[in-house]
C-alpha cells in the first residue's frame, strides 16, 4: 500500500479531510502501514500546540472543548480534535458522544473532530493516541485538542499527552480533598471550575486554590491558576485560553516544553516496544514454553519472577 498511503499522506498534509480520517482509521486499527506513515510524519513532530481536557463524567467536557474551539477559530487557527470516547461493548467502537456535542463546527474546513475508541486501555486515552498525535500534525493543525473518556479517577495519562492540561470540575461533584484522591492536583497546569453559575461554584474555587497552595511551585515555577467559567454561554472561554497561552509561553521559556516533549517521547518509544514484545508473546515462536513456566510457577517449583527473566531473555535473545 505504499503508492497509496504517500497518496494520503499527501492529502493530508493538503488539508483534505479524508485523507486525514482515513490515516488516522490506519493508526486505530493497527495496520502494517503504521510504522512507514511514522517515518513519513516524523519531521513534522512538536508543530502543534496539544492541550488535554479531562474531568469526571458532567463537568462539560464536550461543551468547554466547543467552546474552546470557537476561540481559537475567532484567531485564525486551524484546530484539530481527538475525542476518546469509551468503547461500544458490541463494536468496539466508539460510540461518538462527543462528536454530536460539537456539531458547531461539522462544516468548518478549519477544524476537524475525530472519535477514537479507548478498546479498554486505561488512563482515559486510546493506546494509539499518540500516532494520531502525528498524523493531526503532519496536516498541519495548530491546536490539537485531546478530550479524555471521562472515566473517573483513572484518566491521568493525559498529562503525558499534552504540553498543557486542563482538568474541569463542576460546583457540587466533590471538593477539594475529592480532586487530591483523585490524583488530578498533580497533573493540571489550568483548573476550569465549569458550570460556574450554579451554587457552590465560589467555595470550590477556594477549596482548589487551598489545595494548591499546599504544593505551591518553586520560584519561578508554574502556579496552575483556577478559572471559572459557563462553557454553555462561553463566559469565561477568552480568558481560558489567555491562561492557555500564558502557560506555553512559561513553557517555552522555562525549557520545559521540550522536557514533557522528551518525556512523551520517550513513554511512546517505550509503549511500542513492548506492544512488540507483547505481539512475539502472543506468536509462540519462542524456545520456552511458557505453560510449562506458569505451570511450575502455579506447584511452587519456580517463582514468578525468575519465570519472567527467563522468558526475557528468550524473547530478547529471539531478536538478534
Amino acid at each position: 500500500m505504499a503508492r497509496d498511503l504517500g497518496t494520503l499522506i499527501d492529502g493530508a498534509r493538503s488539508g483534505r479531510t479524508r485523507d486525514i480520517a482515513r490515516l488516522i482509521s490506519l493508526v486505530e486499527d493497527g495496520s502494517p502501514d503504521v510504522p512507514e506513515l511514522m517515518r513519513a510524519v516524523a519531521p513534522t513532530v512538536g508543530t502543534a500546540r496539544v492541550i488535554g481536557i479531562t474531568g469526571s463524567p458532567g463537568v462539560g467536557k464536550s461543551t468547554t472543548t466547543s467552546a474552546v474551539i470557537t476561540s481559537l477559530r475567532a484567531r485564525g487557527e486551524r484546530v484539530g480534535v481527538l475525542a476518546v470516547d469509551p468503547s461500544s461493548p458490541f463494536s468496539g467502537g466508539a460510540l461518538l458522544g462527543d462528536r454530536i456535542r460539537m456539531q458547531a463546527h461539522a462544516t468548518d474546513d478549519g477544524v476537524f473532530i475525530r472519535s477514537m475508541a479507548s478498546r479498554g486501555h486505561l488512563g482515559g486515552l486510546a493506546a494509539t493516541t499518540p500516532q494520531a498525535l502525528r498524523v493531526f500534525e503532519a496536516a498541519g493543525f495548530d491546536v490539537v485538542l485531546i478530550e479524555t473518556v471521562g472515566v473517573g479517577q483513572s484518566e491521568v495519562e493525559v498529562a503525558a499527552a499534552a504540553d498543557t492540561t486542563l482538568v474541569l470540575l463542576a460546583p457540587g461533584m466533590g471538593d477539594g480533598i475529592q480532586a487530591a484522591k483523585a490524583g488530578i492536583l498533580e497533573i493540571g497546569d489550568v483548573f476550569v471550575v465549569n458550570k460556574a453559575d450554579r451554587d457552590g461554584a465560589d467555595s470550590t474555587v477556594r477549596e482548589l486554590r487551598a489545595m494548591i497552595s499546599l504544593g505551591q511551585a518553586a520560584a519561578g515555577g508554574w502556579v496552575p491558576p483556577v478559572l471559572k467559567t459557563v462553557a454553555s454561554t462561553g463566559q469565561g472561554i477568552d480568558g481560558l485560553v489567555d491562561a492557555i497561552d500564558a502557560h506555553t509561553a512559561w513553557l517555552t521559556e522555562s525549557r520545559q516544553l521540550e522536557v514533557r516533549r522528551l518525556k512523551r517521547a520517550q513513554e511512546e518509544v517505550e509503549a511500542i516496544a513492548l506492544g512488540m514484545l507483547r505481539r512475539m508473546l502472543e506468536s509462540g515462536e519462542r524456545l520456552v514454553d511458557v505453560a510449562h513456566l506458569s505451570a511450575d510457577v502455579a506447584a511452587g517449583r519456580n517463582d514468578a519472577y525468575t519465570a519472567a527473566s527467563t522468558l526475557v531473555a528468550d524473547l530478547l535473545g529471539g531478536t538478534d
